[in-house]
C-alpha cells in the first residue's frame, strides 16, 4: 500500500486525447500519457483493500494488480514489470485496448474514481520496454514435441509465448500476409498503432517460435499432414463469422461488413495498399450500424477519410447515461453509455432503430429506410424484443453502410471438418470445459472457443489453453 490515505487525498487523473482537429490527420495514437511521477502518484490511490475485486472478479486474466500498483507508488518499476509478467504475456496489448473491467470492479468505485489500472499497467510495460527489461521468454527445458497454433491474434500470440517457454517447437500459422490477426488488421492504428506487435513478434522469434503467414491451413496444409507433423494442434481463429442483416438491397454496391472496411484502411495505413483499392467514405453519407467497439472504430475511421456525415444507429435501446465516476453496479460490469475517442470526433448517434431497407440506383446504395422500435416483452418474465413504432419509419441518405453488427461464431471451415472438430450449439468450437475439442490431440481457445469477446480473455484462454497442453504432453 503506497500511501494508506492516498484514496482520500489523491483525485483519479486520466491522460487526455491529443485535440481532435490534430489526431483527425492522421492514424496514430489519439492518447497523451501521464509523467511518472503522475503515475505513481494515481498508484498511490490502491487502498488494500483486504478482497481485490479487481484481482478476482473484474480481471478475466486473475492479473496482481495491487501488488504492481503497491510497487509503482514505491518507484519499484522493475519489480512492478515482474508482477504483470506472471499472469499476462501481452500487458502491452491490454494497457491499450483492454475495456479495463478491472476498474468497474476497484473496491473504491462502490462511491468513488477506480485506480487508474488500465494506464498504469501500460506505464509499466512501456518503461519495462525502454529500459531492456523485457526479454525473449526462453525455454526452460526442450520437450521435443511440436504444436501448431493456426491464428496470431491475442490468443494465438499469448498460447505460443506461453508453449515455446514451456519448452515446445512452436509453429504460428497466419492466413494473412502479417502477424497479428484482428490486432493487426481489425484494430485501427489510432487505438493499437503496429509497431506494438512488430516489437511482440520480434521478441518471440527470438525465442526459437516459427511464424507462417499466406498460410491456409485446411487448402495447402492438409489437416491430415498438420496432424502427421505436429503434436499438437492449438486452433485461436477468432470468432470470423460476422452477423450480417439479410434485408432487401443488401447487394448494393455500398453495404459492406465492418471489419472488410478497417482491414482494407489498416492495410492502407500500412502501406500493402494503395487509397484507390480500399472502400473509402471521403465525401460520403456514411452510416456505421452497431454500436459497439467496432462500430466506434469504423466512425473514427471513415472521420479520418474525411466523410460528409457519419451515423450511428443502434437497434438495442439507448444505454442508461451515468456521469458520475463511481459504479452504479459494482462490482459488475456498468451497463451505462460510453462515449469513445472516436465517438467525440463526429458522429450522429441514435438507437431503438431497426433497418428494413437498402434502397439504391444503378446498384449503387443511396438511401437507408429505417424504423423506430419499442423494446416490449410478450408477457411478465419474456425476454422483451423490438415492437415497431407505427408511423415511425425514416430514410437516411447513405453511401456507405457499414455492418458492425458483432460476430456469431468461428468460421466454420473446411479444416475444423478435416479435423474432426465439432461445434456447439452456438456454432462455436465444441470443448470440454478445458480447451480440449473432440478431435484428439486438438485444442480451442479464444473467441474460436468462447464466442466474441475481450482481448484480455483471449489472452487468458490462450494462456490457459498452453498449460493444458503442457500438462498433456510433458510426460510423454
Amino acid at each position: 500500500m503506497g500511501k494508506p490515505t492516498g484514496f482520500l487525498e489523491i483525485e483519479r487523473k486520466v491522460a487526455h486525447y491529443r485535440p481532435i482537429k490534430q489526431r483527425l490527420k492522421d492514424y496514430k495514437d489519439v492518447s497523451e500519457y501521464l509523467s511518472d511521477e503522475e503515475i505513481m502518484e494515481q498508484a498511490s490511490r490502491c487502498m488494500d483493500c483486504g478482497v481485490p475485486f479487481c484481482h478476482c472478479v473484474g480481471c478475466p486474466a486473475s492479473n496482481l494488480i495491487p501488488e504492481w500498483n503497491d510497487l509503482v507508488s514505491k518507484g519499484k518499476w522493475e519489480e512492478a514489470f515482474r508482477r504483470i509478467e506472471k499472469t499476462n504475456p501481452l500487458p502491452e496489448l491490454t494497457g491499450r485496448v483492454c475495456p479495463a473491467t478491472c476498474e468497474s470492479s476497484c473496491t473504491l468505485s462502490i462511491n468513488n474514481a477506480p485506480v487508474t489500472i488500465k494506464q498504469i499497467e501500460l506505464a509499466v510495460i512501456e518503461k519495462a520496454f525502454k529500459n531492456g527489461w523485457v526479454k525473449p521468454r526462453l525455454p526452460k527445458q526442450a520437450l521435443k514435441k511440436k504444436v501448431a497454433v493456426i491464428g496470431s491474434g491475442p490468443s494465438g500470440l499469448a498460447s505460443a509465448i506461453v508453449l515455446r517457454e514451456k519448452g515446445f517447437d512452436v509453429t504460428v500459422f497466419e492466413r494473412s500476409n502479417k502477424i497479428g490477426g484482428i490486432l493487426r488488421f481489425g484494430i485501427p492504428d489510432f487505438k493499437l498503432e503496429k509497431w506494438v506487435l512488430d516489437r511482440r513478434v520480434a521478441m518471440m522469434k527470438a525465442t526459437g517460435i516459427k511464424f507462417k503467414t499466406n498460410a491456409k491451413v485446411g487448402d495447402k496444409l492438409s489437416a491430415k499432414s498438420l496432424k502427421k507433423s505436429f503434436d499438437a494442434v492449438i486452433l485461436t481463429g477468432g470468432a470470423g463469422e460476422p452477423r450480417d442483416l439479410k434485408i432487401p438491397g443488401r447487394e448494393l454496391d455500398g453495404v459492406y461488413f465492418a471489419m472488410e472496411y478497417l482491414t482494407q484502411s489498416n492495410k492502407y495505413v500500412c502501406g500493402d495498399l494503395k487509397k484507390s483499392d480500399i472502400i473509402n467514405a471521403k465525401n460520403k453519407n456514411v452510416l456505421v450500424i452497431g454500436g459497439g467497439d467496432t462500430g466506434s472504430d469504423c466512425v473514427g475511421t471513415a472521420n479520418r477519410q474525411g466523410a460528409r456525415k457519419v451515423s450511428q444507429f443502434e437497434i438495442m435501446p439507448k444505454p442508461r447515461e451515468w456521469a458520475e465516476s463511481r459504479n452504479p453496479v459494482w462490482p459488475e460490469w456498468p451497463i451505462i453509455l460510453r462515449t469513445s475517442s472516436s465517438h467525440e470526433e463526429g458522429v450522429s448517434r441514435d438507437w431503438s432503430i431497426n433497418t428494413k431497407e437498402f434502397v439504391g440506383e444503378k446498384g449503387k446504395l443511396k438511401k437507408v429506410h429505417c424504423v423506430r422500435v419499442e423494446w416490449k416483452a410478450s408477457a411478465p418474465g419474456q425476454r422483451p424484443s423490438p415492437v415497431e413504432v407505427k408511423g415511425s419509419d425514416f430514410h437516411l441518405d447513405a453511401e456507405l453502410v457499414l455492418l458492425a453488427m458483432g460476430f456469431v461464431h468461428v468460421e466454420h471451415s473446411k479444416l475444423l471438418k478435416d479435423l474432426g472438430v465439432e461445434t456447439d450449439e452456438r456454432g462455436n468450437i465444441k470443448t470440454d470445459g478445458k480447451y480440449k475439442t473432440t478431435a484428439k490431440n486438438v485444442y480451442a481457445a479464444g473467441d474460436a472457443d468462447i464466442g466474441a469477446s475481450l482481448v484480455v480473455r483471449a489472452i487468458c484462454q490462450g494462456r490457459n489453453a498452453a498449460t493444458v497442453v503442457y500438462e498433456a504432453f510433458s510426460k510423454k
